[in-house]
């Protein structure tokens, strides 16, 4: 019995050792992007999303000129994303929900 506390006690310590800065906070963003004028062009920027460290999942949609991104944010940024759609030649905005 005093094996098992000892052993919870061990773990809520390291547990609470961890700073929060340190855990992943997973982000979703939704970005207009009206500069899409095809039903390719959201390929193009899915693509130029995934390629931004951090990003965990993007999709991007023609109707409405929208991508939504799910983002690990120690790794990448919203202003990440949007330069990402900037270069690729489709600047966005970010959506308000």
């Amino acid at each position: 019995m005093l094996t098992r506390s000892l052993l919870a006690a061990f773990a809520l310590a390291a547990v609470s050792a961890v700073p929060p800065s340190a855990l992943a906070a997973e982000k979703t963003v939704m970005l207009s992007v009206p500069s899409m004028y095809c039903a390719a062009c959201p390929i193009s920027v899915r693509k130029a999303l995934e390629k931004v460290p951090g990003v965990q999942k993007a999709k991007a949609t023609y109707e409405p000129k929208e991508a939504v991104v799910t983002f690990d944010d120690r790794k990448a940024s919203v202003e990440l994303l949007l330069d990402a759609t900037k270069q690729a030649g489709f600047p966005a905005l970010v959506k308000e929900r």
